[in-house]
């Protein structure tokens, strides 16, 4: 086990997950104390870096694309001093922080985990409920339902349209901007079959962000917290699982008739079908690092799949 502990937090790493704690002292960006602890899985890891400097230095962990809800809404607009993802290491723990570095790279390198990206969320995203402050609205969400109520200083337009409700199956999107420079930033809740864009202050939909006050990281977290409930962006019709269907059935080898070639494909046809069963047994040692497999139903399923390995070796 590698262990990492210094004023910004802490974090360890035991071969398959990056558990990180955010520290408690002042000058530690309230977003990732508001954050809290959270577990990061080796199968979300793109890479880990520690960037050296003239007192001490930084340590860096890379995730892969569309892995994590709230990199995936805020879209790399988190200031360094906000990312949970970093933390800054004294010159006495250099070569601690360089030991955790060899560790989670091996982990990687042994696992053969890819750094491309995925086409569903590996974090859960933030918990819930949560509230988070604008400069026009107070936006809450308690896993269910976004609701939006107005300051006294919103727009007029706003005040038309009144408190708004919204239920996750109402919502296509959120969307979530810094403000920079004059221009305002704003989180966005994005309705099925709106085409309409309005300006953060008139949208109904919308609270309208000024800057990156340590207060206002609460609303980059609140549309995390929705954008892991809703369906992820990069899932196609046939990514997600028909409801009450086991995780095994959807992982469960293909039947040898779905897996016919056509004449000639030989050797080609058989190099295809290994590469597909060692992406299965990649993707039920993830399932089960995640809980959403039972030890049982792994083993079940790990053994189906080995058994299409000799049918077609």
């Amino acid at each position: 086990m590698a262990e990492l502990m210094v004023r910004d937090g802490t974090w360890t790493f035991d071969d398959e997950v990056v558990r990180i704690v955010p520290g408690r002292e002042r000058g530690v960006h309230k977003l990732r104390q508001d954050l809290g602890e959270f577990t990061v899985p080796l199968a979300a890891m793109a890479g880990i870096a520690y960037e050296p400097a003239r007192k001490g230095g930084r340590l860096r962990l890379r995730l892969r694309d569309g892995a994590d809800p709230l990199l995936q809404v805020t879209g790399g607009g988190l200031p360094d001093e906000a990312s949970p993802y970093q933390v800054a290491v004294d010159a006495a723990r250099v070569d601690v922080a360089e030991y955790f570095v060899d560790a989670v790279r091996q982990a990687l390198m042994l696992e053969q985990i890819p750094d491309g990206p995925v086409d569903r969320y590996l974090l859960p995203g933030p918990s819930v409920p949560l509230s988070a402050a604008g400069v026009d609205g107070i936006a809450s969400f308690d896993g269910e339902r976004v609701q939006l109520e107005w300051r006294w200083n919103t727009s007029e337009t706003k005040r038309h349209w009144g408190p708004r409700d919204f239920a996750l199956a109402d919502l296509e999107a959120v969307e979530w901007r810094a403000a920079a420079g004059l221009e305002s930033g704003y989180l966005r809740f994005r309705t099925r079959g709106t085409t309409e864009r309005f300006a953060p202050e008139n949208d109904p939909n919308s609270i309208e962000l000024w800057g990156f006050k340590k207060e206002s990281g609460t609303t980059a977290l609140l549309a995390a917290a929705v954008a892991a409930r809703l369906p992820h962006p990069s899932a196609g019709p046939d990514k997600s699982l028909t409801p009450g269907t086991p995780a095994t059935a959807a992982l469960a080898p293909p039947a040898p008739e779905a897996s016919a070639r056509p004449a000639g494909a030989g050797s080609t046809a058989a190099a295809d079908d290994h590469d597909a069963l060692l992406r299965r047994l990649r993707e039920l040692g993830e399932l089960r690092r995640e809980g959403i497999l039972t030890e049982e139903e792994f083993t079940a399923t790990k053994a189906a799949v080995l058994q299409r390995f000799h049918t077609t070796g």
